[in-house]
């Protein structure tokens, strides 16, 4: 496996951390990740990385080089079957370029930002196309990023959802938060979701996330709104919340909205890119355009009847996307190519 692994945090992480447990009960796994990094005691032994420079742009593809160079160096000593590479990119062109000198056969995943923002720029848009046209294999985790990935030089590709986590509902707490989770980018839209805190001031939101945004949100955020900064207990906040609200523009997937589906919990997302794959509109949550239609469905689904409705759906959708079920999928992505 290459990309990012923890203790690396983000939704490519997670994917990996969770997929690879899924894949050792029947498989050697080793993962390829950016260093430096302090592994896991428990994988330590199957944990490798490559040391790149903290700068933007030359950080990636000092990777795609110097991680091609010790798939290499590794494959020497452990015979891999198949290089699996996770954001098309500067990591997934490592696994071009080490396939090429050792003839193991390159499967791609593709994740969301590599195809939505990365593709866009000039440089990183060649390391996508040769990408996945010279991989063996493509994945993408929705539907969108299919399309997306055929538009950009893939020959097929399979969708294979992410798969939801096991969170622990946490017992005995009120629902009072309606709550975002993200990254404080642009791309996340974060302050849309101050901007309806505004209209809402009897109601607790809470920002759970950090980014560049920040300083600017808290000075325009009203005194309804709390900042918690980037946190782990992501359980915990969901079992305290009444509903999520997702108003990215993009989203390659969106796992969160399946995480507070597991717990009860109903999601309002932007109409756009994945969300509508996994916000089914009047089930599990509800989906809008214009800042109108987001406070119609944030109020549809404070009522409490309602609230309670979405959120036993959503328990039920949350539970078809099973990290089981998502390596099995992958698992026979790889009989195809190893045949």
């Amino acid at each position: 496996m290459v990309g990012h692994y923890p203790p690396h945090g983000g939704g490519v992480a997670r994917h990996l951390d969770n997929l690879v447990r899924e894949l050792r009960k029947r498989h050697e796994v080793h993962v390829l990740t950016y260093g430096p990094v302090k592994p896991r005691d428990f994988e330590k032994e199957f944990i490798h990385q490559v040391r790149v420079p903290p700068v933007y742009g030359l950080r990636g593809t000092s990777f795609a080089l110097l991680g091609a160079k010790k798939i290499v160096k590794l494959h020497q000593k452990f015979k891999f079957d198949v290089i699996h590479a996770h954001f098309a990119g500067t990591t997934s062109y490592a696994g071009v370029l080490a396939k090429e000198r050792v003839k193991v056969p390159l499967v791609v995943t593709a994740h969301g930002s590599d195809l939505e923002y990365t593709a866009r720029l000039t440089l990183g848009r060649f390391y996508v196309r040769e990408s996945l046209k010279r991989a063996d294999a493509v994945i993408a985790v929705s539907h969108h990023l299919a399309k997306l990935a055929l538009s950009l030089g893939a020959e097929r590709v399979k969708v294979i959802p992410n798969g939801v986590g096991k969170l622990e509902e946490v017992k005995g707490v009120a629902r009072a938060y309606i709550t975002f989770i993200g990254a404080l980018r642009d791309y996340k839209s974060p302050e849309t979701f101050i901007d309806l805190a505004k209209y809402f001031p009897d109601e607790e939101f809470l920002v759970v996330g950090d980014g560049p945004l920040g300083k600017k949100l808290k000075k325009n955020a009203p005194e309804n709104v709390h900042f918690l900064g980037y946190r782990r207990d992501i359980d915990k906040i969901l079992s305290e919340s009444r509903l999520l609200v997702l108003p990215s523009r993009r989203e390659g997937f969106g796992l969160v909205i399946l995480e507070a589906n597991s717990l009860g919990v109903p999601a309002v997302g932007r109409r756009t890119s994945a969300i509508p794959e996994l916000i089914r509109e009047g089930k599990n949550g509800l989906t809008f355009e214009s800042f109108e239609e987001l406070l119609q469905a944030v109020e549809k689904l404070l009522e409490p009847k309602a609230n309670r409705k979405f959120g036993h759906v959503g328990r039920h959708i949350s539970g078809l996307y099973s990290w089981e079920l998502v390596a099995r999928e992958v698992e026979r992505v790889y009989e195809s190519i190893l045949r």
